[in-house]
């Protein structure tokens, strides 16, 4: 019974060594968020970035972000939660780097990424860094089969094009034309000669329109006003224009699987066309 007691204590105590060596971290970026709250213990968590508790922007449920501290991504507000580590993304100001860096905070930096091999391995370094590298294999194999059950029945594509207001369109090279190309549609992008990122002006969609439209708006009318323009609305009669909200384009991650279940829907809807 004594060495029962024992071996029970010896194991709570390396339990509670184990989550005390685990790191404090604060986020400040929303696509860090969503891995972050899948493999990180919430006690973990220090803080999030507040795009995370927009519903416009956010890449999680908005219900579980609000269990979360936010912040704007100053230094001040970071370094006064004192964490052990800061994981930010590519459009963090200088400023708010350079003061963690001279502080001697450590911090991780994540890019924007270009494909789902890559956003794989970003949750997989998150998963890592916080001590928990099995949560980021489960996050992962969900992916994988969201992009399994998405997979198109045949190999017919949809001539697509992702649009926004202004006219910027995601191109070869980047995580959404994977994502096109892994749920049946055909990216347009480059025949319209468009880069990586790119600008296609309202006068080129009209004169030589694809067969759909994504439109990265909330929705196929309301926020934004260049898809109620007269000749945007007279195009809308001949080419299906469908809704892709703009929060699906900005990050990987488990965000991966809800836009995937967007173009699956949108394609099984497109199908007896």
């Amino acid at each position: 019974m004594r060495t029962a007691t024992c071996l029970l204590l010896f194991a709570l105590c390396v339990s509670t060594a184990q989550a005390a060596a685990r790191p404090r971290i604060v986020s400040i970026n929303p696509c860090v968020d969503a891995v972050l709250v899948q493999v990180a213990d919430p006690q973990q968590i220090l803080g999030i970035s507040h795009y995370s508790q927009d519903s416009r922007a956010t890449s999680m449920p908005i219900e579980v972000a609000r269990h979360f501290h936010a912040t704007s991504g100053t230094a001040e507000e970071v370094v006064a939660l004192a964490p052990d580590l800061v994981m930010s993304g590519p459009h963090v100001s200088p400023a708010t780097i350079f003061a963690l860096e001279r502080l001697r905070i450590p911090i991780m930096k994540f890019t924007v990424a270009a494909s789902v091999a890559q956003s794989e391995q970003e949750i997989r370094n998150i998963a890592l860094a916080v001590g928990e590298p099995a949560r980021g294999e489960k996050v992962i194999a969900s992916i994988e089969r969201a992009l399994a059950e998405a997979r198109p029945p045949d190999s017919k594509t949809v001539p697509t094009l992702m649009w926004m207001s202004g006219g910027m369109v995601p191109g070869t090279g980047t995580l959404a034309d994977e994502l096109l190309q892994r749920t049946g549609f055909r990216n347009m992008s480059a025949a319209y000669g468009l880069q990586q990122w790119d600008v296609l002006p309202l006068e080129y969609l009209l004169a030589s329109p694809p067969a759909m439209v994504l439109s990265l708006a909330p929705d196929d009318a309301v926020g934004d006003r260049m898809l109620l323009h007269p000749a945007v609305m007279k195009l809308k009669e001949r080419v299906p224009f469908r809704a892709y909200p703009f929060r699906l384009l900005q990050c990987g991650g488990p965000t991966i699987i809800q836009a995937v279940a967007r173009l699956s829907a949108v394609r099984r809807e497109l199908e007896p066309r």
